[in-house]
């Protein structure tokens, strides 16, 4: 009996722990279940969510202006680089030592001023001899003439023969040329500037030998300045002497007018003609310096955008018209441009592209623009903004 109840104390022992460990698995499993209920519902929600945004029409913030015809500014565009109008490398015509140098480099100097000196000891000394030589010549020479009868006084009365005869035989005619020659080279041991300018390119120092005829310093009127350019040959009929033209160096972008005064009357291999203009320095202008040239010709009755009005969009030039409430793109052409404009037709070989007097182009906020978007217009410019902005 006791045997009995042992056994039946485990069977009914076993029966608890079993129906325990069935409920904790059961409550497990339902406690997964939500939880990856729950997140695939999260998971749905956020699908559902995101697809809603890609597809929600997004409003775009534009400015636009009001297409009209009007006059277009078409600038003929190059570069070219600055030469001065007058401009000389400055040589001693004798040799010698470098005795003074009265200037520097960017010095600005005045016609006549002197600029440097050569030692002139041995030229000096030539002229005295020079000099000397002369008179005995001279004296040589009045006494020859004496002798044969004839009044000093009145030269004009003594026959040309006579006369040269008498100042080769003396040797008065040679000493003359030699007391001449004597002057010149004593002369040419000071270096003088031939017109007012700016010293440049100073190629010795004090004390050094500068030999006859070799460079010594460069002397530059900058005043005015030429600028050499080229332009395409189907440009060049386009422009013409005494017309005016600007000129912009790169490293101020500040403008000079000028006039253009020669056009060269040949096309060089590379179908380029040599144009040059003249132009009035105010100070900064340099020697050398590269500039823009900027020539505009006045072109009426074009319609005008400003640049940012047109996009590139499959390779080809489109811009965005406003109607009401929706920007719709249409192709166009650009006929002529300068700096910030385009004179703009609509594309002939589209049939659906259309401009006429009136629309609303947009000009800002179009980047991001699909074809038939909904925008919102928070600016309007005046039908004259391509022309302003032309002028700025």
């Amino acid at each position: 009996m006791a045997g009995l109840g042992i056994k039946r104390f485990f069977i009914n022992k076993g029966s608890s722990f079993w129906k325990i460990r069935f409920s904790i698995i059961f409550i497990w499993l339902f406690s997964f279940w939500g939880v990856m209920t729950s997140c695939s519902d999260k998971k749905n929600k956020e699908e559902v969510s995101v697809d809603k945004k890609q597809y929600l029409q997004e409003k775009n913030d534009v400015g636009i202006v009001i297409l009209e015809r009007q006059s277009f500014d078409k600038e003929l565009l190059s570069n070219g680089k600055l030469t001065a109008n007058q401009k000389n490398v400055l040589k001693f015509k004798v040799d010698g030592n470098l005795k003074k140098l009265l200037v520097k480099n960017g010095d600005v100097i005045r016609k006549g001023q002197p600029l440097a000196y050569l030692d002139d000891f041995e030229y000096q000394q030539e002229l005295n001899s020079s000099e000397i030589s002369f008179k005995k010549a001279r004296l040589e020479f009045e006494d020859m003439l004496v002798g044969r009868g004839y009044d000093l006084q009145n030269k004009e009365n003594i026959p040309e023969n006579i006369y040269e005869m008498a100042s080769i035989r003396s040797g008065y005619s040679e000493a003359e040329n030699q007391l001449e020659n004597a002057k010149f080279d004593v002369n040419s041991t000071v270096l003088r500037a031939p017109f007012s300018g700016k010293v440049a390119d100073i190629k010795f120092k004090e004390f050094e030998q500068v030999n006859a005829g070799e460079e010594f310093m460069s002397l530059i009127d900058d005043s005015v300045f030429d600028v050499e350019f080229n332009l395409i040959e189907s440009e060049v009929n386009q422009i013409k002497k005494g017309e005016d033209v600007e000129i912009q160096p790169f490293n101020t972008g500040k403008g000079y007018f000028g006039k253009i005064i020669s056009i060269n009357p040949i096309v060089k291999e590379n179908g380029m003609v040599d144009i040059k203009a003249r132009v009035q320095n105010d100070g900064p202008l340099m020697e050398g310096m590269n500039v823009k040239v900027i020539i505009q010709k006045n072109v009426p009755n074009q319609f005008v955008v400003p640049k940012d009005a047109v996009l590139i969009r499959d390779n080809q030039e489109i811009l965005f018209k406003y109607q009401k409430g929706k920007a719709y793109w249409t192709y166009i052409q650009t006929i002529y441009e300068n700096s910030t404009s385009y004179a703009i037709i609509a594309d002939p070989n589209k049939n659906s592209a259309h401009l006429r007097e009136g629309d609303s182009i947009i000009v800002s906020g179009n980047l991001n623009l699909a074809h038939d978007s909904e925008v919102t217009v928070k600016s309007t410019f005046e039908p004259s903004l391509a022309k302003e902005t032309q002028t700025k």
